[in-house]
């Protein structure tokens, strides 16, 4: 993650990838979240994360005012952001200087004895020395074209983009309550709002549906994850007769532990790079490399805590 941020930070002198540095702020709204959030910052401090601030309710409220004020206490980063994942994509495409081949569907994948030596496709094949699967949700499907079973589970995650919200602040952090993980960021005129409650697995999808519950679930002041519990102006905003929205489903592809699947498979010619577990875009830049590193024997199996082939041990998911 620190290795993807630090690349991220170096690329937005050159090219404006959208990335803002305007901080995370996760707001507790009961004693037990509060007490939580004292252990989490306590124990993110011993990782090495040392500039995470506690703030108790009044101290949050005058840092951020339209905070409500039940608010019992909030843990801030101020280095924490957000990135523009299409620009992202597109300067990375560029800036590689490879050559994309994109409504090519893969069937198949070429054999020499057990060998992987390439990929099959509708209009043709493509010879490799070695074949990565880095296809997200869709992953699981093409190892099994290849006789592999990945470890992996699909969740649907929607996010609400909401065009023109006058009320957000545009300088303001990414604003989750810490209990239910629903939270909120300045986007452009208005916002990004998301929810990331546990979901069932799901299979993977081209098209992912979206679900008008899932808006009603954030902007309606009743409902038990709303974006009002936290922060009373979106009270305003949901019975504005201007309020305008939107709906974006996708994907995450998790694996049991957590963790991505980055290296060689059992099946000598093939790697995956995938399972990032709804981190991907902090992962990327990272976990790409370390994938690298295991495929041309920079990173030895031993020493490459994410080898599709690892021990597991399953963990529940994570709101956030």
């Amino acid at each position: 993650m620190r290795e993807s941020v630090a690349f991220f930070d170096d690329l937005q002198q050159r090219v404006d990838v959208g990335l803002r540095h305007q901080g995370y702020l996760f707001v507790a709204r009961t004693d037990e979240g509060a007490r939580a959030q004292r252990d989490l910052v306590a124990a993110q401090d011993g990782w090495g994360l040392d500039d995470v601030e506690l703030l108790d309710g009044s101290e949050a409220r005058r840092r951020f005012p339209y905070l409500a004020d039940d608010i019992v206490n909030a843990r801030f980063r101020q280095g924490d952001g957000w990135l523009e994942p299409r620009r992202l994509a597109l300067e990375l495409a560029r800036a590689s200087g490879a050559r994309f081949e994109t409504g090519r569907m893969v069937t198949g994948f070429m054999r020499e004895g057990d060998r992987i030596r390439g990929v099959t496709t509708a209009d043709g094949s493509v010879a490799a020395g070695t074949v990565v699967i880095a296809a997200g949700p869709l992953s699981g499907p093409l190892g099994k074209l290849a006789g592999l079973d990945l470890p992996l589970a699909t969740v649907r995650r929607q996010k609400l983009i909401l065009p023109e919200v006058p009320q957000v602040p545009p300088d303001a952090p990414m604003t989750i309550e810490f209990e239910t993980g629903a939270h909120w960021r300045p986007a452009g005129t208005g916002a990004h709002a998301l929810w990331t409650a546990p979901a069932p697995a799901e299979p993977p999808l081209d098209d992912v549906p979206t679900s008008a519950a899932f808006a009603f679930g954030l902007l309606d002041p009743t409902s038990d994850h709303a974006l009002a519990r936290i922060v009373p102006f979106w009270r305003e905003v949901w019975s504005s007769s201007r309020l305008q929205w939107w709906l974006q489903a996708g994907q995450y592809t998790y694996t049991p532990d957590r963790r991505p699947l980055l290296g060689p498979t059992r099946i000598p010619g093939l790697a995956v790079n995938t399972g990032y577990s709804g981190h991907g875009i902090m992962g990327s830049i990272g976990g790409s490399r370390r994938a690298v590193d295991a495929i041309t024997g920079r990173l030895n199996p031993g020493d490459n805590p994410f080898r599709p082939d690892r021990p597991m041990h399953a963990r529940s998911f994570d709101v956030l």
